[in-house]
């Protein structure tokens, strides 16, 4: 082996089970916390001591995975592509 071909191998099988990992993440778990809110679903007024709900996440404090969203619209274009 070469010096350019050493961390392939290491490299290339890591990043496969990274991968596996997240889109089992995405299909188990398709709602991560909101990064705004941090999962609380409240944020602080501007000018205030009162709380309002968060506008990113609408007061649920979870957000939809980027993988996912992918998912999503790609099993929307398939469904309607064969339609």
């Amino acid at each position: 082996m070469d010096s350019f071909t050493a961390p392939l191998v290491i490299l290339c099988p890591l990043l496969t089970v990274v991968t596996l990992g997240y889109l089992l993440t995405c299909v188990l778990w398709p709602f991560g916390p909101c990064r705004t809110c941090d999962g609380t679903g409240k944020r602080r007024a501007p000018f205030g001591r009162a709380f309002r709900d968060c506008t990113r996440c609408k007061g649920t404090g979870r957000r939809l995975r980027t993988g996912r969203k992918l998912h999503n619209h790609l099993t929307r274009m398939r469904r309607n592509g064969t339609r």
